[in-house]
């Protein structure tokens, strides 16, 4: 059947009307905040390309962990900042670092709260690469036992999710053994399986300091022309024991986050990441957009694409204005 029977205006006359028919919805518990934590310095330290964030000390991260609990969001995603770094990157698996303190802290404060631990040597490393480098190269199979020593690290701490974003080959399996052997079978490895080499990481490179001194990362990371080679490495993380899967960037994506979504039975994220903040952001500042609709618009996109779960430096604002009931409220202003 078709006009006049059928008139898609209908559903779209009214905003209860169009909340009737939404499809595709942002709900808090399913964002992920993603939390710098920094050795030493002051307890708050804004990050001049990510406007609204800062790194924090370990003290001042339970504060803002429990302050986003209460907002309902699940998740926090933490990076860790040392106060010095080595070629091995051994602040990664230091007992006493930036992130197993934060972890053991915010656990007593806010036992309810789902913490992701980042498990990479680029913020720990001297040259910012993301493991060991021998003869100006990534050594793969030497960086494995480096990796799975700091996810340990973090599931003893208390983390409840590791999450490998380095793109070494092997690195879940070495993971999930090495967690098992260490009596850590509950926690859980949600893996970034598709990271491409992005000119979107800009502003967390600043953030955690861990800009390549020499090179750069596309010998590990993923040549954003293929689709195909994502879904390998999706497949692959999978059977080597990862319990979700990470699509990043997020946006420039959309087309890869449908593709896995399609592929595998875990859950999806997607990693709306530090560029994609920064641009929305220098754009409303110019009055270009309307940076609360932008931000919504943009999430959606994310989950409508098939994100379970969206890794976001907006959750905050957007857990703030689902708490509020404003983000129907713009939409209405459009």
């Amino acid at each position: 059947m078709s006009f006049p029977s059928q008139r898609g205006r209908r559903l779209r006359r009214t905003p209860g009307l169009r909340a009737l028919a939404r499809e595709t919805r942002i709900v808090a518990d399913q964002l992920v905040a993603p939390l710098f934590v920094s050795e030493g310095g002051a307890a708050s330290q804004p990050i001049v390309a990510l406007p609204g964030h800062a790194r924090l000390s370990p003290e001042r991260a339970v504060d803002e962990a429990a302050s986003l609990a209460e907002l309902g969001i699940g998740s926090v995603l933490l990076f860790g900042i040392p106060a010095r770094k080595d070629a091995e990157g051994s602040g990664g698996w230091a007992e006493d670092g930036p992130v197993p303190r934060a972890i053991r802290a915010i656990k007593r404060r806010t036992p309810e709260l789902v913490l992701w631990a980042d498990v990479c040597l680029c913020e720990y490393t001297d040259h910012g690469h993301c493991g060991v480098v021998r003869d100006g190269e990534v050594d793969n199979d030497a960086t494995l036992p480096l990796l799975s020593r700091t996810a340990v690290t973090y599931a003893r701490a208390g983390a409840d999710v590791v999450a490998p974003s380095d793109m070494m080959d092997g690195r879940v399996g070495a993971i999930r053994a090495a967690l098992d052997q260490a009596g850590h079978e509950r926690t859980a490895i949600v893996s970034y399986s598709v990271k491409y080499a992005s000119a979107f990481y800009g502003p967390f490179r600043e953030a955690a300091g861990s800009t390549p001194r020499y090179g750069d990362r596309r010998g590990y990371q993923m040549d954003g022309a293929n689709v195909r080679e994502a879904l390998r490495e999706a497949r692959a993380d999978i059977e080597e024991g990862a319990d979700a899967v990470i699509v990043k960037p997020g946006l420039p994506c959309l087309d890869v986050v449908r593709a896995v979504r399609e592929q595998v039975l875990v859950p999806v994220v997607a990693y709306q990441v530090s560029g994609e903040y920064a641009m929305l952001h220098a754009a409303a500042e110019r009055g270009w957009v309307d940076l609360e609709r932008a931000m919504a618009e943009t999430t959606v996109a994310l989950r409508r694409a098939g994100a379970d779960l969206v890794i976001s430096y907006f959750a905050r604002r957007l857990a703030e204005l689902l708490n509020e009931g404003r983000l129907l409220a713009r939409e209405e202003r459009s």
